[in-house]
Protein backbone atom coordinates (compact mmCIF):
# COMPACT_ATOMS: atom_id res chain seq x y z
CA UNK A 1 0.00 0.00 0.00
CA UNK A 2 3.16 2.49 1.14
CA UNK A 3 4.56 1.56 -2.57
CA UNK A 4 1.38 2.54 -4.16
CA UNK A 5 0.48 5.22 -2.22
CA UNK A 6 4.10 7.18 -3.51
CA UNK A 7 4.25 6.15 -6.84
CA UNK A 8 0.43 7.62 -7.33
CA UNK A 9 1.27 10.69 -5.79
CA UNK A 10 4.38 11.37 -7.74
CA UNK A 11 2.67 10.64 -11.15
CA UNK A 12 0.00 12.28 -10.04
CA UNK A 13 2.11 15.45 -9.26
CA UNK A 14 3.82 14.80 -12.68
CA UNK A 15 0.23 14.51 -14.39
CA UNK A 16 -0.86 18.21 -13.18
CA UNK A 17 2.39 19.84 -14.51
CA UNK A 18 1.56 18.20 -17.94
CA UNK A 19 -1.56 18.38 -17.98
CA UNK A 20 -3.01 18.52 -21.29
CA UNK A 21 0.16 17.06 -23.34
CA UNK A 22 0.82 13.99 -24.00
CA UNK A 23 3.05 13.34 -20.86
CA UNK A 24 0.24 13.75 -18.68
CA UNK A 25 -1.58 10.37 -20.67
CA UNK A 26 1.82 8.34 -20.32
CA UNK A 27 1.97 9.39 -16.50
CA UNK A 28 -1.47 7.77 -16.18
CA UNK A 29 -0.65 5.40 -18.28
CA UNK A 30 2.53 3.90 -16.18
CA UNK A 31 0.09 4.89 -12.92
CA UNK A 32 -2.81 2.38 -13.78
CA UNK A 33 -0.42 -0.21 -15.05
CA UNK A 34 1.40 -0.10 -11.98
CA UNK A 35 -1.71 -0.60 -10.04
CA UNK A 36 -3.33 -3.40 -12.12
CA UNK A 37 0.17 -4.92 -12.11
CA UNK A 38 0.68 -5.19 -7.94
CA UNK A 39 -3.09 -6.37 -8.30
CA UNK A 40 -1.83 -8.66 -11.01
CA UNK A 41 0.73 -9.74 -9.02
CA UNK A 42 -0.86 -10.35 -5.35
CA UNK A 43 -4.07 -11.48 -6.37
CA UNK A 44 -3.86 -13.65 -9.65
CA UNK A 45 -0.69 -14.51 -10.45
CA UNK A 46 -0.87 -18.44 -9.07
CA UNK A 47 -4.45 -18.47 -11.02
CA UNK A 48 -3.19 -17.67 -14.48
CA UNK A 49 -0.25 -20.34 -13.72
CA UNK A 50 -2.21 -22.58 -12.56
CA UNK A 51 -4.64 -22.76 -15.85
CA UNK A 52 -1.12 -22.22 -17.93
CA UNK A 53 0.08 -25.60 -16.24
CA UNK A 54 -3.71 -27.21 -17.37
CA UNK A 55 -3.39 -25.93 -21.19
CA UNK A 56 0.18 -27.12 -21.34
CA UNK A 57 1.12 -29.65 -19.41
CA UNK A 58 3.64 -27.76 -17.83
CA UNK A 59 4.65 -27.67 -14.41
CA UNK A 60 5.38 -24.08 -12.94
CA UNK A 61 5.94 -23.30 -9.30
CA UNK A 62 3.24 -21.14 -7.98
CA UNK A 63 4.32 -18.02 -6.46
CA UNK A 64 1.62 -18.27 -2.84
CA UNK A 65 2.46 -14.78 -1.87
CA UNK A 66 -0.04 -13.89 0.74
CA UNK A 67 -2.98 -11.59 -0.16
CA UNK A 68 -3.04 -8.53 1.45
CA UNK A 69 -6.24 -7.27 3.02
CA UNK A 70 -8.95 -4.85 0.98
CA UNK A 71 -5.83 -4.54 -1.93
CA UNK A 72 -8.91 -4.56 -4.49
CA UNK A 73 -10.35 -1.79 -2.87
CA UNK A 74 -7.96 0.69 -2.06
CA UNK A 75 -6.20 -0.05 -5.43
CA UNK A 76 -9.27 1.18 -6.97
CA UNK A 77 -9.51 4.18 -4.66
CA UNK A 78 -6.05 5.31 -5.88
CA UNK A 79 -6.00 4.52 -9.89
CA UNK A 80 -9.71 6.81 -9.45
CA UNK A 81 -7.64 9.37 -7.83
CA UNK A 82 -4.83 9.65 -10.56
CA UNK A 83 -7.46 9.36 -13.17
CA UNK A 84 -9.67 12.45 -11.72
CA UNK A 85 -6.72 14.08 -11.56
CA UNK A 86 -5.86 13.37 -14.88
CA UNK A 87 -9.52 14.70 -16.28
CA UNK A 88 -9.06 17.78 -14.41
CA UNK A 89 -11.86 16.81 -11.52
CA UNK A 90 -9.46 17.48 -9.04
CA UNK A 91 -5.82 18.96 -8.03
CA UNK A 92 -3.24 16.83 -6.97
CA UNK A 93 -2.66 16.59 -3.53
CA UNK A 94 -0.04 17.79 -2.31
CA UNK A 95 0.97 16.03 1.22
CA UNK A 96 1.91 12.47 0.85
CA UNK A 97 0.43 12.32 4.65
CA UNK A 98 -3.13 13.14 3.62
CA UNK A 99 -2.78 10.92 0.51
CA UNK A 100 -1.79 8.12 2.26
CA UNK A 101 -4.56 9.34 4.50
CA UNK A 102 -7.49 8.70 2.27
CA UNK A 103 -6.02 5.50 0.81
CA UNK A 104 -5.77 3.81 4.27
CA UNK A 105 -8.58 5.29 5.89
CA UNK A 106 -9.47 2.19 8.21
CA UNK A 107 -13.45 2.22 8.14
CA UNK A 108 -13.32 1.13 4.57
CA UNK A 109 -10.42 -0.27 3.75
CA UNK A 110 -10.65 -3.92 4.63
CA UNK A 111 -14.11 -4.20 2.46
CA UNK A 112 -15.42 -0.83 0.67
CA UNK A 113 -17.28 1.08 -0.25
CA UNK A 114 -14.91 2.23 -2.85
CA UNK A 115 -14.41 5.67 -1.73
CA UNK A 116 -13.04 8.56 -4.33
CA UNK A 117 -11.03 11.24 -3.50
CA UNK A 118 -13.06 13.73 -5.54
CA UNK A 119 -15.62 12.94 -2.22
CA UNK A 120 -13.14 13.20 0.60
CA UNK A 121 -10.73 15.66 -0.49
CA UNK A 122 -12.20 18.64 1.40
CA UNK A 123 -12.25 16.40 4.58
CA UNK A 124 -8.70 15.78 4.47
CA UNK A 125 -8.26 19.25 5.09
CA UNK A 126 -10.77 20.23 7.65
CA UNK A 127 -13.74 18.24 8.96
CA UNK A 128 -16.84 19.52 10.79
CA UNK A 129 -17.65 17.59 13.84
CA UNK A 130 -20.57 17.95 15.63
CA UNK A 131 -23.26 16.04 18.08
CA UNK A 132 -25.37 14.94 16.02
CA UNK A 133 -22.80 13.78 13.05
CA UNK A 134 -21.60 11.60 16.22
CA UNK A 135 -25.06 10.10 17.02
CA UNK A 136 -26.26 9.41 13.25
CA UNK A 137 -22.64 8.09 12.98
CA UNK A 138 -23.07 6.05 15.87
CA UNK A 139 -26.75 4.70 15.00
CA UNK A 140 -25.18 3.59 11.62
CA UNK A 141 -22.80 1.85 12.77
CA UNK A 142 -24.82 -0.26 15.02
CA UNK A 143 -27.36 -0.74 12.20
CA UNK A 144 -24.63 -2.16 10.21
CA UNK A 145 -23.02 -4.43 13.55
CA UNK A 146 -26.55 -5.70 14.12
CA UNK A 147 -27.09 -6.65 10.52
CA UNK A 148 -23.78 -8.48 10.32
CA UNK A 149 -23.84 -9.98 13.71
CA UNK A 150 -27.99 -10.96 14.21
CA UNK A 151 -28.53 -11.99 10.63
CA UNK A 152 -25.76 -12.84 8.44
CA UNK A 153 -23.88 -14.79 10.70
CA UNK A 154 -27.49 -16.73 11.93
CA UNK A 155 -27.86 -17.29 8.08
CA UNK A 156 -23.84 -18.21 7.73
CA UNK A 157 -24.39 -20.82 10.52
CA UNK A 158 -27.12 -22.75 8.42
CA UNK A 159 -24.94 -22.27 5.14
CA UNK A 160 -22.12 -23.97 6.61
CA UNK A 161 -24.59 -26.50 8.13
CA UNK A 162 -25.45 -27.33 4.71
CA UNK A 163 -21.63 -27.12 3.70
CA UNK A 164 -20.95 -29.91 6.13
CA UNK A 165 -23.99 -32.15 6.05
CA UNK A 166 -24.30 -35.26 3.57
CA UNK A 167 -28.53 -34.68 3.65
CA UNK A 168 -29.33 -33.73 0.16
CA UNK A 169 -32.84 -32.76 -0.14
CA UNK A 170 -34.53 -30.52 -2.31
CA UNK A 171 -35.68 -27.94 -0.26
CA UNK A 172 -32.31 -27.86 1.56
CA UNK A 173 -30.67 -27.10 -1.60
CA UNK A 174 -32.89 -23.94 -1.86
CA UNK A 175 -32.76 -22.90 1.88
CA UNK A 176 -28.79 -22.68 1.62
CA UNK A 177 -29.19 -20.60 -1.10
CA UNK A 178 -31.85 -18.48 -0.33
CA UNK A 179 -29.76 -18.15 3.56
CA UNK A 180 -26.52 -17.24 1.24
CA UNK A 181 -28.26 -14.86 -1.02
CA UNK A 182 -29.20 -13.14 2.05
CA UNK A 183 -26.33 -13.48 4.07
CA UNK A 184 -23.68 -11.75 1.23
CA UNK A 185 -25.97 -8.96 1.38
CA UNK A 186 -26.08 -8.64 5.65
CA UNK A 187 -22.71 -9.38 5.52
CA UNK A 188 -21.56 -6.73 3.15
CA UNK A 189 -23.92 -3.85 3.27
CA UNK A 190 -23.54 -4.52 7.08
CA UNK A 191 -19.53 -3.60 7.15
CA UNK A 192 -20.62 -0.57 4.56
CA UNK A 193 -23.14 0.64 7.24
CA UNK A 194 -20.43 0.06 9.68
CA UNK A 195 -17.80 2.13 7.66
CA UNK A 196 -20.31 4.97 6.97
CA UNK A 197 -20.93 5.25 10.49
CA UNK A 198 -17.15 5.30 11.60
CA UNK A 199 -16.55 7.57 8.79
CA UNK A 200 -19.11 10.28 10.00
CA UNK A 201 -18.12 10.00 13.18
CA UNK A 202 -14.28 10.71 12.45
CA UNK A 203 -16.35 13.97 9.74
CA UNK A 204 -15.85 11.74 6.46
CA UNK A 205 -19.15 11.64 4.42
CA UNK A 206 -19.09 7.86 2.19
CA UNK A 207 -21.47 7.38 -0.55
CA UNK A 208 -24.25 4.69 0.02
CA UNK A 209 -23.31 1.29 -0.99
CA UNK A 210 -26.43 -0.25 -1.05
CA UNK A 211 -30.02 1.02 -1.90
CA UNK A 212 -32.76 -2.18 -1.42
CA UNK A 213 -31.20 -4.03 -4.13
CA UNK A 214 -33.88 -7.46 -3.61
CA UNK A 215 -36.77 -5.24 -4.00
CA UNK A 216 -35.34 -4.52 -7.92
CA UNK A 217 -37.32 -5.47 -10.91
CA UNK A 218 -34.83 -5.80 -13.65
CA UNK A 219 -31.33 -6.72 -13.69
CA UNK A 220 -30.30 -2.92 -14.47
CA UNK A 221 -32.19 -1.94 -11.52
CA UNK A 222 -30.42 -4.56 -9.11
CA UNK A 223 -27.00 -3.51 -10.57
CA UNK A 224 -27.80 0.36 -9.54
CA UNK A 225 -28.66 -0.75 -6.35
CA UNK A 226 -25.79 -3.74 -5.06
CA UNK A 227 -22.28 -2.84 -4.37
CA UNK A 228 -23.29 0.78 -5.88
CA UNK A 229 -19.54 1.82 -5.44
CA UNK A 230 -17.67 -0.61 -7.33
CA UNK A 231 -20.49 -0.61 -10.42
CA UNK A 232 -20.33 2.87 -10.46
CA UNK A 233 -16.65 2.67 -10.28
CA UNK A 234 -17.06 0.78 -13.81
CA UNK A 235 -18.98 2.92 -14.89
CA UNK A 236 -17.48 6.18 -15.16
CA UNK A 237 -14.09 4.46 -15.55
CA UNK A 238 -14.36 1.96 -17.96
CA UNK A 239 -18.11 1.61 -19.21
CA UNK A 240 -18.45 5.28 -20.46
CA UNK A 241 -14.80 5.88 -21.66
CA UNK A 242 -15.43 3.08 -23.83
CA UNK A 243 -18.79 4.78 -25.45
CA UNK A 244 -21.13 3.42 -22.80
CA UNK A 245 -24.60 2.81 -24.25
CA UNK A 246 -24.05 5.26 -27.03
CA UNK A 247 -22.50 3.38 -29.65
CA UNK A 248 -23.54 0.68 -32.36
CA UNK A 249 -24.67 -2.90 -31.02
CA UNK A 250 -22.00 -4.83 -31.36
CA UNK A 251 -20.00 -2.31 -29.31
CA UNK A 252 -22.45 -2.27 -26.78
CA UNK A 253 -22.78 -5.85 -26.35
CA UNK A 254 -18.60 -5.79 -26.19
CA UNK A 255 -18.43 -2.99 -23.56
CA UNK A 256 -21.43 -4.77 -21.48
CA UNK A 257 -18.99 -8.35 -21.55
CA UNK A 258 -15.92 -6.52 -20.95
CA UNK A 259 -17.26 -4.63 -17.61
CA UNK A 260 -18.73 -7.84 -16.47
CA UNK A 261 -15.98 -10.29 -16.95
CA UNK A 262 -13.61 -8.13 -14.66
CA UNK A 263 -16.22 -7.11 -12.45
CA UNK A 264 -16.90 -10.75 -11.83
CA UNK A 265 -12.79 -11.14 -11.79
CA UNK A 266 -12.46 -8.06 -9.56
CA UNK A 267 -14.10 -10.58 -6.68
CA UNK A 268 -11.71 -13.49 -6.83
CA UNK A 269 -9.43 -15.32 -9.12
CA UNK A 270 -11.32 -18.60 -9.87
CA UNK A 271 -13.72 -19.19 -12.64
CA UNK A 272 -16.65 -19.14 -10.78
CA UNK A 273 -16.39 -15.58 -10.35
CA UNK A 274 -15.81 -14.77 -13.90
CA UNK A 275 -19.04 -17.06 -14.66
CA UNK A 276 -20.50 -15.52 -12.15
CA UNK A 277 -19.67 -11.67 -13.99
CA UNK A 278 -20.93 -12.85 -17.44
CA UNK A 279 -24.09 -14.24 -16.46
CA UNK A 280 -24.82 -10.82 -15.54
CA UNK A 281 -23.46 -9.81 -19.03
CA UNK A 282 -25.58 -11.75 -20.80
CA UNK A 283 -28.82 -10.77 -18.88
CA UNK A 284 -27.52 -7.09 -19.17
CA UNK A 285 -27.46 -7.54 -22.85
CA UNK A 286 -30.33 -9.25 -23.37
CA UNK A 287 -32.06 -6.69 -21.04
CA UNK A 288 -31.27 -3.38 -22.61
CA UNK A 289 -31.20 -4.82 -26.50
CA UNK A 290 -34.28 -7.15 -26.80
CA UNK A 291 -36.91 -7.03 -23.78
CA UNK A 292 -36.91 -3.79 -22.29
CA UNK A 293 -40.61 -3.04 -23.96
CA UNK A 294 -41.68 -6.60 -23.19
CA UNK A 295 -40.59 -6.21 -19.59
CA UNK A 296 -42.54 -3.08 -19.25
CA UNK A 297 -46.07 -5.06 -20.03
CA UNK A 298 -45.22 -8.08 -17.16
CA UNK A 299 -46.95 -7.27 -13.66
CA UNK A 300 -44.02 -5.87 -11.30
CA UNK A 301 -44.52 -8.94 -8.90
CA UNK A 302 -43.03 -11.18 -11.55
CA UNK A 303 -40.89 -9.32 -12.54
CA UNK A 304 -39.42 -9.19 -9.44
CA UNK A 305 -39.84 -12.68 -8.96
CA UNK A 306 -37.86 -13.33 -11.80
CA UNK A 307 -34.99 -10.96 -10.82
CA UNK A 308 -35.05 -12.91 -7.15
CA UNK A 309 -34.75 -15.83 -8.73
CA UNK A 310 -31.51 -15.25 -11.10
CA UNK A 311 -29.70 -13.43 -8.03
CA UNK A 312 -30.36 -16.35 -6.02
CA UNK A 313 -28.60 -19.07 -8.43
CA UNK A 314 -26.10 -16.93 -9.35
CA UNK A 315 -24.98 -16.95 -5.76
CA UNK A 316 -24.81 -20.38 -5.78
CA UNK A 317 -22.13 -20.15 -8.40
CA UNK A 318 -20.37 -17.40 -6.68
CA UNK A 319 -20.54 -19.45 -3.18
CA UNK A 320 -19.27 -22.35 -5.16
CA UNK A 321 -15.48 -23.69 -5.07
CA UNK A 322 -15.85 -24.32 -8.63
CA UNK A 323 -18.02 -24.76 -11.69
CA UNK A 324 -18.70 -28.48 -11.35
CA UNK A 325 -20.01 -27.85 -8.12
CA UNK A 326 -21.90 -24.75 -8.57
CA UNK A 327 -24.04 -27.11 -11.58
CA UNK A 328 -24.71 -29.79 -9.26
CA UNK A 329 -26.05 -27.26 -6.52
CA UNK A 330 -28.41 -25.92 -8.87
CA UNK A 331 -29.15 -28.80 -10.95
CA UNK A 332 -29.90 -30.79 -7.50
CA UNK A 333 -32.37 -27.56 -6.69
CA UNK A 334 -34.56 -28.57 -9.86
CA UNK A 335 -34.56 -32.24 -8.52
CA UNK A 336 -31.94 -33.68 -10.48
CA UNK A 337 -30.59 -36.82 -9.21
CA UNK A 338 -33.83 -37.83 -8.08
CA UNK A 339 -33.27 -36.12 -4.69
CA UNK A 340 -36.21 -36.36 -2.32
CA UNK A 341 -38.00 -32.76 -1.84
CA UNK A 342 -37.32 -33.19 2.03
CA UNK A 343 -36.64 -34.94 5.17
CA UNK A 344 -37.18 -35.24 8.71
CA UNK A 345 -33.20 -33.53 8.95
CA UNK A 346 -34.58 -30.61 6.59
CA UNK A 347 -37.65 -30.00 8.37
CA UNK A 348 -35.17 -29.60 11.34
CA UNK A 349 -33.48 -26.85 10.36
CA UNK A 350 -36.36 -25.15 8.33
CA UNK A 351 -38.14 -24.85 12.09
CA UNK A 352 -34.77 -23.78 13.51
CA UNK A 353 -33.65 -21.22 10.69
CA UNK A 354 -37.07 -20.36 8.99
CA UNK A 355 -38.14 -17.73 11.09
CA UNK A 356 -34.46 -15.82 10.84
CA UNK A 357 -34.80 -16.60 7.32
CA UNK A 358 -38.20 -14.61 7.17
CA UNK A 359 -36.83 -11.90 8.94
CA UNK A 360 -33.75 -11.63 7.07
CA UNK A 361 -36.18 -11.68 4.44
CA UNK A 362 -38.68 -8.90 5.54
CA UNK A 363 -34.97 -6.51 6.97
CA UNK A 364 -33.68 -6.82 3.47
CA UNK A 365 -36.75 -4.46 1.90
CA UNK A 366 -37.49 -0.77 3.37
CA UNK A 367 -40.23 -2.03 4.82
CA UNK A 368 -39.57 -0.75 8.21
CA UNK A 369 -37.84 2.88 6.86
CA UNK A 370 -41.03 3.57 4.98
CA UNK A 371 -42.94 2.83 8.30
CA UNK A 372 -40.91 5.24 10.79
CA UNK A 373 -41.09 7.98 7.84
CA UNK A 374 -45.13 7.15 7.72
CA UNK A 375 -44.98 7.79 11.70
CA UNK A 376 -42.78 10.60 11.33
CA UNK A 377 -45.61 12.34 9.79
CA UNK A 378 -47.52 12.00 12.54
CA UNK A 379 -47.80 14.64 15.44
CA UNK A 380 -47.45 12.71 18.47
CA UNK A 381 -44.77 9.95 16.94
CA UNK A 382 -41.93 12.39 16.76
CA UNK A 383 -41.74 12.26 20.22
CA UNK A 384 -42.35 8.65 20.48
CA UNK A 385 -39.48 7.96 17.53
CA UNK A 386 -37.19 10.43 19.55
CA UNK A 387 -37.37 8.04 22.75
CA UNK A 388 -37.00 4.72 21.02
CA UNK A 389 -34.57 5.16 18.44
CA UNK A 390 -31.68 5.60 21.50
CA UNK A 391 -33.36 2.68 23.63
CA UNK A 392 -33.12 0.61 20.64
CA UNK A 393 -30.11 1.58 19.63
CA UNK A 394 -28.71 0.29 23.09
CA UNK A 395 -31.01 -2.44 22.97
CA UNK A 396 -29.08 -3.83 19.94
CA UNK A 397 -25.73 -2.73 20.72
CA UNK A 398 -27.01 -5.40 23.81
CA UNK A 399 -27.95 -7.73 21.93
CA UNK A 400 -24.90 -7.70 18.82
CA UNK A 401 -22.43 -7.81 21.85
CA UNK A 402 -23.93 -11.00 23.55
CA UNK A 403 -24.26 -13.04 20.36
CA UNK A 404 -20.28 -11.79 20.14
CA UNK A 405 -19.69 -12.86 23.35
CA UNK A 406 -21.57 -16.24 22.80
CA UNK A 407 -20.30 -17.10 18.78
CA UNK A 408 -16.94 -17.58 17.41
CA UNK A 409 -14.73 -15.72 15.22
CA UNK A 410 -16.53 -14.78 12.05
CA UNK A 411 -14.89 -12.54 9.40
CA UNK A 412 -16.71 -10.65 6.58
CA UNK A 413 -17.08 -12.48 3.73
CA UNK A 414 -15.76 -9.22 1.53
CA UNK A 415 -13.06 -9.31 3.58
CA UNK A 416 -11.46 -12.56 0.99
CA UNK A 417 -11.76 -9.98 -1.84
Amino acid sequence: MLLSVTVHYVLALLIERHQGRKLARLWLILAVTFSLALLGYFKYADFFIQNFNAATGMSLPLLKVALPIGISFYTFQIMSYSIDVYRGETPAQRSVIKLATYVSMFPQLIAGPIVRYVDVAAGLDEREHSVEKFRSGLRRFIIGLAKKVILANSLGELCQIFLNTTDQTVLFHWMYAIAFTLQIYFDFSGYSDMAIGLGRILGFEFLENFNYPFISKSITEFWRRWHISLSSWFRDYLYIPLGGSRVGRGRLIFNIFLVWLLTGFWHGAAWNFIVWGLIFAVLLVVEKLWITSFLEKIPAWFRHLFVMLVVVLSFVVFDAADLPLAGQRIAAMFGAGNLPWADTVTYYYLRSYGLIIVLAAVCSTPLFKWAVEKLRTKQWAEKVLTVAEPVLGIVFLLVTTGYLVDSSFNPFLYFRF
